[in-house]
């Protein structure tokens, strides 16, 4: 029976905490090593082509989680505007409870390497698909044609994307609050028409 991998995840974890706040560049091994409590050797055993390969593993992850926090939003909320909004309050609360220095580490780390790191650009892209089609399968719940609810998808990930950002930089949740507000009015009067 194979060894179970002691020190990935929480390399992985450090690297997800790390990268939301500091961004990838600022972020150096030493600092994940710290975070996450595992030797060094570790970092080398488990990520062989270095500092990029964790940074798949980080965007993987982050897209996980963030794909689970909104396919339970959308199993609990009646509406996809309502996923909005209630994903919009807990995005401004967690921007607020770090006091705006964390933002989202898919965006964070993409922004610097993708496109040129091919990997890291496909891990971002099947994090961003995933939520892409937990948003268009409400959507098509919610009654809209599947082309219509693709688009509406990406306009709704795309706008909170930018709002995080919009929302560190004035240290305010109500980029994001707002953007989702107009978001879910925009779906509703257009689900009603």
């Amino acid at each position: 029976m194979p060894a179970v991998p002691k020190h990935r995840q929480p390399i992985i974890n450090a690297a997800v905490t790390l990268f939301r706040r500091q961004g990838f560049a600022r972020t150096g091994l030493n600092d994940i090593v710290d975070v996450s409590g595992a030797p060094k050797g570790s970092l080398y055993h488990y990520f062989p082509d270095g500092k990029s390969s964790i940074a798949v593993a980080a965007v993987e992850e982050a897209g996980r989680r963030v794909a689970a926090t909104v396919a339970k939003l959308a199993e609990e909320c009646s509406s996809t505007a309502d996923l909005l909004r209630a994903h919009a309050r807990l995005l401004a609360g967690w921007m607020q409870g770090s006091g705006f220095r964390n933002g989202c580490p898919i965006t964070t780390v993409l922004l610097e390497l993708a496109p040129r790191e091919r990997a890291v650009s496909d891990a971002g892209r099947k994090a961003y698909a995933a939520r892409l089609s937990i948003l268009r399968d409400k959507l098509v719940a919610d009654g809209f044609v599947r082309s219509r609810a693709e688009t509406l998808a990406v306009l709704c990930t795309s706008s909170l994307q930018g709002a995080l950002i919009h929302a560190r930089v004035e240290r305010s949740g109500r980029p994001i609050e707002v953007t989702a507000a107009e978001l879910a009015r925009l779906i509703e009067r257009e689900a009603r028409s």
